[in-house]
């Protein structure tokens, strides 16, 4: 294991407003849970990059990998402090795959279709993963496994689950809930819940 970072909170309190701790985080997802076949599985990072990049499962567990202790803040007003994820560091993948300099988004794909896109520049805090681990434990099906995105400044549907493929882009691409009405910055701490 490498690095362990913690970023549980934000200056003057643990809670954004409108936020409210619980023990377990209920669980939400928009169809069907999908099934993970590890042979067959595969995650692309594609687009503006210098290195596309095609990895098998055992590929990914073959990269470097970190621990972050985190909050979680869902948009429907919950939040479960003091998460452990571990995974490989959005970092990693930039530094692997050489984004180009007119990359500036970059978008996630599930293999349930679901989509949600960030500025690269959000993704390069230390405390973004692709985790695959969830308190010591391979992250189940029903949790977003076995690979989900963690953004821990950011209102949970930015950590979108089953992510499958990784897609930098010059120009910001709205996901599901972003087209939906649900704000593209998703700051917790701003209550940036929806669009204005």
């Amino acid at each position: 294991m490498g690095v362990e970072m913690k970023g549980s909170g934000h200056e003057g309190g643990r809670l954004p407003l409108g936020q409210r701790a619980v023990g377990r985080a209920p669980l939400r997802h928009i169809g069907a849970i999908p099934r993970f076949d590890e042979k067959t599985w595969s995650l692309a990072v594609s687009g503006l990059v210098e290195s596309p990049l095609s990895l098998s499962w055992q590929d990914f567990l073959g990269l470097p990998k970190v621990a972050s202790v985190s909050d979680f803040h869902c948009v429907e007003g919950w939040s479960v402090l003091d998460q452990r994820w571990e995974g490989v560091s959005f970092k990693a993948i930039v530094e692997i795959a050489k984004p180009k300099r007119e990359a500036k988004y970059v978008t996630f794909e599930c293999d349930d279709g679901y989509t949600t896109s960030l500025p690269i520049t959000d993704l390069l805090n230390g405390d973004v993963l692709l985790a695959c681990k969830l308190e010591g434990r391979f992250l189940s099906p029903e949790h977003g496994g076995p690979l989900r995105l963690i953004v821990p400044k950011k209102y949970a549907y930015k950590s979108a689950m089953w992510v499958r493929k990784i897609r930098f882009t010059s120009e910001r691409e709205l996901g599901y809930w972003e087209s939906r009405g649900y704000s593209d910055t998703a700051d917790p701490w701003k209550e940036e819940r929806y669009t204005r």
